[in-house]
């Protein structure tokens, strides 16, 4: 269909009647047809193309409306796609940034709770300290990322 409507739109002159030459050549004894002159026994004949029928013209109208709504929409539906997979891609991005920080956040809590188990068993009088300091860090993990 889109095949015919460009040949259509590419044939079909939007004015009046035109003239076009055209060649009659006579090489050896054989006649022969051409859009350019063909040697020293070219004869011009001048031939009229029709204008088209009004018919035509708004049928070829009303086909170059639609291909043109058929690009556009093309064209949308090429945007949109686009649109939507810089999200996707940003919503990826976000995601893994997010698991780092959660991944370096329990990894903190990790080492403090070893520190608090090495202090308990150093001291009394330091795993006080360490307790809080774990309290505290299990507490931005719970913020960040919970469970």
């Amino acid at each position: 269909m889109l095949k015919h409507v460009l040949a259509a739109a590419l044939w079909l002159p939007a004015g009046a009647a035109t003239a076009d030459t055209i060649y009659k050549c006579n090489e050896g004894g054989r006649i022969s047809y051409h859009d350019r002159p063909c040697g020293q026994n070219a004869v011009a004949l001048k031939v009229q193309t029709p204008a088209p029928a009004p018919e035509a013209l708004d049928r070829l109208a009303r086909e170059r409306a639609m291909l043109q709504e058929i690009e556009d929409a093309r064209l949308a539906r090429d945007e949109q796609e686009a649109r939507a997979g810089a999200r996707a891609e940003r919503l990826r991005q976000a995601a893994s940034s997010q698991k780092r920080r959660c991944d370096k956040l329990r990894l903190q809590q990790k080492w403090l709770e070893e520190e608090e188990a090495r202090t308990r068993r150093d001291a009394d009088q330091g795993s006080e300290r360490a307790r809080s300091k774990a309290r505290r860090q299990a507490e931005l993990l719970a913020v960040e990322c919970p469970a």
